[in-house]
Parts: structure tokens; C-alpha cells; sequence
């Protein structure tokens, strides 16, 4: 844990959040693009993926429609295994060599998903984001916040079957729910930015809350 730290000083750590459809995807080359024409070395991950390992626990996770009966403590372990992957063999390295990750989720996720959607225990669910994590946090999260009703809309169509955009309303305004809870908890570290404005300008925000960290 001590090591991680050391290495998190080194580099800067930046993940983005959000429910389904809030732009994430879109968002993230954007702020690389910018991070590397400011003189930066960038790298971008994925959670879940970003590794041989986590590319096949996502496949299982959100592309097999084999999962469909999936029980939500097997989805916080594999959830939680891919990251472990993760940040031992990626982020650690990147961050030990003082690069900046910018992540296209992390951890808060599962505190979201598995925690609050999943409604599993907190307590179990931290242990064992802690357990994977080896106290690897971001410097700073950014939370994209969309209506639910909106963000699914957006991802209707998908050509990539994934298992995560086909849960309850309920299920995703929980999960809404959790992300600004989280955001009350940990306001130093987790900012919100509201998603149903132009992509233009969520981007403007988020870029402000980077220079800020850097």
C-alpha cells in the first residue's frame, strides 16, 4: 500500500464515471489528445480490461450472453479480479514511471454497481476493492451525471450486445444515486460534472478539474 502511494506521487491518476451512456467514451481520447499536445505522456485504461487477463473476465462480464444468470457476488469478484490485473501489471508501472493514467472507469464503479445497484454489502464490497486495489485511488475522479432514462436512450442499439445496459430503471437510479452519494462522501477527490450538456462543454469542465490536479 505504502508503495502505491509512493508511485501515485510519482504520476496522476484520473478516472471517469458515469451510468450507461453518459459519454464517457467519447470524452476520454479527448482528454488525452489534450493531455498530449500539453507535453504529457498519457495512458488510457479500461476497467473492466486493459489486459490479456481483464479483456476475458470483460467478455464474461458484459459481452457472453451465457452470462445472463450471473449472480451479483460472482460479478463483484470478476469485476474486482480484472482490476487486481489491472493496476499490478498497467497502472502501477505507468504511475511509477510519473505517467498520467486516465481511466476509463476504476473501484468507484463497483462501489456503485455491485454496492449500491447490486445493493451487496458495503462493508464486503470495500474489503474487497481494497483486497484488488492494493490502495492504488485516483487523484481524481470525475463523475459524468445523466438522467438514467437519457443515457440509456444513448446506448439503445448498441451493435455489441452488453450485459450492463439491460438492468432495471430502478437498477441504474440507484447507481445514479450512489455516484452522487459517493461525491458528498469524498468531495476532494469525486466531482460532478452534468452530462446533459453539450460534449463541448462537459469536456471544458472536466479539462478544468485536470489542470487543477496537475
Amino acid at each position: 500500500m505504502g508503495l502505491i502511494a509512493e508511485m501515485a506521487q510519482k504520476g496522476k491518476f484520473i478516472t471517469l464515471e458515469g451510468g450507461e451512456g453518459c459519454g464517457k467514451s467519447t470524452l476520454l481520447p479527448r482528454l488525452t489528445e489534450r493531455l498530449r499536445a500539453a507535453g504529457r505522456t498519457v495512458l488510457t485504461t479500461r476497467d473492466p480490461g486493459g489486459t490479456d487477463i481483464g479483456d476475458q473476465i470483460r467478455h464474461v462480464l458484459q459481452h457472453s450472453r451465457k452470462s445472463a444468470a450471473m449472480a451479483s457476488e460472482t460479478e463483484l469478484l470478476l469485476y474486482c479480479a480484472s482490476r487486481a490485473q489491472l493496476v499490478r501489471e498497467v497502472i502501477a508501472p505507468a504511475l511509477e514511471h510519473g505517467e498520467i493514467v486516465l481511466g476509463d472507469r476504476f473501484y468507484d464503479s463497483t462501489t456503485v454497481y455491485q454496492g449500491v445497484g447490486r445493493q451487496l454489502d458495503p462493508r464486503t464490497v470495500a474489503r474487497i476493492i481494497e483486497f484488488a486495489a492494493i490502495g492504488c485511488a485516483p487523484n481524481l475522479t470525475v463523475v459524468i451525471d445523466l438522467d438514467p432514462r437519457v443515457g440509456l436512450e444513448r446506448v439503445r442499439g448498441r451493435k455489441l450486445f452488453d450485459r450492463m445496459d439491460n438492468q432495471s430503471l430502478e437498477f441504474y437510479e440507484r447507481v445514479r444515486r450512489g455516484y452522487l452519494d459517493l461525491a458528498k462522501h469524498e468531495p476532494r477527490r469525486v466531482k460532478i460534472v452534468d452530462g446533459s450538456q453539450s460534449v463541448d462543454a462537459v469536456e471544458e469542465q472536466i479539462w478544468n478539474l485536470v489542470q487543477r490536479v496537475l
